[in-house]
């Protein structure tokens, strides 16, 4: 047995300013500009990943797993078009060249939006399709996949992430490769269902460890359970996408028994839609935070600056929660991790142990704070590499580019020229500093932060931050968004 895997993964936010380029997808995929996802190979095998995954699922089979092409780029604006259209022609020029096979892995995240198409992964797995006429294609999809008709349509099973923080990446790549053996082997026959709810939610209250996902999670997997069904997804998709299939979906996918499946997302679909009112996610401000890390803390808080998350699109380098942290003498506390190249540089000539002043974030907008002055002492300067160890990409290995600490008025703030979201502690002690040991620590993170920081945490808020990941529907103007949808409209019922 022969199967074939392909990688292209993005996750476009259309409010953000700046485009994704194809310089994007080169340096996130390790400066490798051939794509090839034999590189990616060495980069991922063992890891906490998809193509962990995939690889370790082979090889329990004993089957052949060719990787033939994988790229991908940090969440951003909308892609270029003629980037998409270079990286869809290698893709399928790698998929032509790789022909014939017995089944065809899809690891693509889902929410792509393109200058020119707003399904992307639909535009993918339909031209797969015509190319692999008569071959199974399963797709492994990011939890927050915006699910279209196009991506069902074309695909024979799809498979998407159980949790947020996405910690159940390889799990779900292993999980593909027994669904397409069993296929293949003609064990089972797969029949999926794709139902669409009219239901909009945001990332804080879709964190699966924290209610209600808790709950409809538990329901998901005793369902998964049941005879003949052979997996199940629900998919809280990306709602910073203004395209018309954003929004929650539920997939189910049976064994011969395609009026189960359609029953089966039916009937689960009505639950998670029953559910709706408990998304509406509660947003502190910094001043309450600081009162009660003042007052009542005896551990590590954490505030997660959702709003600057750049896991979702933003730049990272909003100054609203630092300005008043350094307003208010706030000590003990760490804020991390911010993107400004040119404050890193200065540092960086300055040294450790000199004093600098510098104007520190808010250059890539204005819609996350103003460039502020800082005058600040240099004590750690880093050339940002480091190796996750938290259960989120466990194994996989990082670079900030070069980093710095900065101190000013007893506040740390961590500096790195490149845009990732602080979701390992490893992060931070990778230039000298225990999260255990702070009183307050700003993430620039929405929800990933959990899986490696929750133990660390006596308590975590969700931050009342401007910018363009705010978990806030009153802060964005959707034009191409299918209506009626809750919690935008009134009266929306599941049909």
């Amino acid at each position: 047995m022969r199967i074939i895997a392909l990688g292209l993964t993005h996750e476009t936010n259309t409010f953000a300013n700046a485009k994704t380029t194809m310089d994007d997808f080169v340096r996130y995929s390790g400066g490798d500009e051939e794509f090839t996802e034999r590189q990616a190979q060495n980069r991922f095998s063992g890891t906490e990943t998809v193509l962990g995954g995939y690889l370790d699922g082979a090889a329990q089979h004993g089957v052949s797993l060719e990787p033939v092409f994988h790229a991908c780029a940090a969440s951003g604006g909308t892609v270029e078009q003629k980037a998409y259209n270079s990286l869809k022609e290698l893709l399928l020029n790698r998929l032509e060249e790789a022909l014939p096979c017995d089944g065809i892995l899809l690891n693509l995240h889902g929410a792509m939006v393109t200058e020119a198409i707003e399904d992307a992964e639909g535009d993918i797995a339909a031209a797969v399709r015509e190319m692999a006429a008569a071959v199974p294609i399963i797709m492994t999809l990011d939890l927050h996949a915006n699910i279209t008709p196009a991506m069902a349509d074309n695909t024979t099973a799809i498979i998407g992430y159980d949790t947020y923080p996405h910690c159940d990446s390889r799990a779900r790549g292993i999980e593909a490769v027994d669904l397409m053996v069993k296929i293949v082997r003609g064990e089972v026959t797969a029949e999926m269902a794709y139902l669409q709810l009219p239901l909009l939610t945001l990332p804080p209250m879709q964190c699966t460890l924290r209610e209600p996902m808790i709950e409809i999670m538990r329901r998901l997997h005793e369902i998964e359970k049941e005879p003949k069904v052979l997996t199940m997804t629900l998919s809280c998709g990306f709602p910073f996408a203004d395209i018309e299939n954003a929004g929650m979906s539920v997939i189910v996918v049976t064994d011969g028994a395609p009026a189960l499946a359609e029953k089966t997302a039916r009937s689960f679909g009505e639950y998670v839609f029953s559910r709706r009112d408990d998304f509406e996610p509660v947003l502190s401000s910094t001043s309450e935070v600081l009162r009660y890390v003042r007052d009542k803390a005896k551990g590590t808080v954490i505030l997660a600056d959702g709003s600057d998350n750049p896991g979702g699109g933003a730049p990272a380098d909003g100054t609203v929660i630092l300005e008043e942290l350094l307003r208010e003498n706030a000590q003990d506390t760490v804020v991390g991790v911010i993107c400004d190249p040119e404050v890193v540089d200065e540092a960086h000539r300055a040294g450790v142990g000199q004093t600098i002043d510098v104007l520190l974030g808010g250059k890539a907008d204005a819609l996350h704070g103003r460039p502020i002055p800082v005058k600040a002492y240099v004590r750690v300067l880093s050339d940002g590499d480091f190796t996750y160890k938290g259960p989120m990409n466990r194994g996989v290995k990082g670079q900030f580019g070069r980093m710095a600490v900065l101190v000013s008025d007893g506040v740390e703030i961590v500096v790195a020229e490149r845009r990732i979201q602080l979701l390992d502690r490893e992060m931070l002690r990778c230039v000298g500093i225990e999260p255990s040991e702070r009183k307050l620590i700003v993430v620039k993170s929405a929800v990933h932060f959990w899986a490696d920081f929750k133990e660390t945490a006596e308590r975590i808020f969700d931050a009342d931050t401007p910018g363009i990941h705010r978990p806030d529907f009153s802060r964005y103007r959707y034009e191409n968004l299918r209506r009626p949808i809750y919690p935008l409209d009134s009266g929306v019922s599941l049909m």
